[in-house]
């Protein structure tokens, strides 16, 4: 009669207690979580205001272009009436010929 042999055993035999372990049976993993989310919170909100700051000065920055624009467009436009006046005071002044003046010798 041969020996009784017993199965070899494995690695899936081997017994652990991993997994077991929950928040509720050892607090302070609930703790340190909590904690961990509150570091995260803060890290963001800093973030969130910093990228308020940038969009903010952004927005300014529009602003500022906007506002030399209409200035320059003003500009131009008040440009444009001075010289249309000073071509019709030229017109009138040369007898309406649109060459100038003529000097004679």
């Amino acid at each position: 009669m041969s020996a009784h042999r017993r199965p070899m055993k494995g690695l899936q035999s081997i017994r652990t207690l991993s997994g077991k372990a929950d928040l509720i049976s050892e607090p302070y993993r609930a703790y340190m979580r909590i904690t961990a989310l509150e570091m995260e919170k803060a890290r963001k909100e800093k973030e969130r205001q910093s990228a308020m700051a940038r969009v903010e000065s952004i927005d300014a920055r529009f602003r500022e272009i906007e506002s030399e624009k209409a200035n320059l467009f003003a500009l131009l436009e008040a440009g444009k009436a001075q010289t249309d006046e000073k071509k019709r005071i030229t017109n009138k002044a040369s007898g309406g010929s649109p060459a100038g003046f003529k000097v004679r010798y």
